[in-house]
């Protein structure tokens, strides 16, 4: 549409179609993002209501966890090398300490 070509048209009726096809491109946009967000809100609780599991499985501590806890707790061994010795990071070694505190 020639009344859109902000190419020709550069005087002020020009820019001011132009300000508003603009501002209403952005309304619609921004519309559209309101309604994808409360569909996929409404889709996550759907699905959490039939039972679906979002995320990765927790893992658990290996059997070596155990002795390497003791060994934190006593204070000869930092946190950071027992998540080494576990393969693990030093924040998992210490969340697992948090939820399982004793064997």
């Amino acid at each position: 549409m020639p009344l859109l070509d902000t190419r020709q048209n550069r005087d002020l009726t020009g820019t001011l179609i132009a300000d508003i096809v603009l501002q209403l491109l952005s309304y619609v946009a921004q519309t559209e993002r309101e309604f994808i967000r409360q569909r996929q809100k409404e889709g996550i609780a759907a699905a959490k209501a039939r039972g679906v599991k979002f995320g990765r499985e927790r893992k658990t501590p290996p059997s070596e966890f155990y002795p390497l806890l003791a060994q934190w707790q006593s204070g000869t061994l930092s946190a950071r090398a027992a998540g080494e010795q576990l393969h693990v990071s030093h924040n998992t070694f210490l969340k697992w300490a948090k939820e399982y505190p004793s064997g």
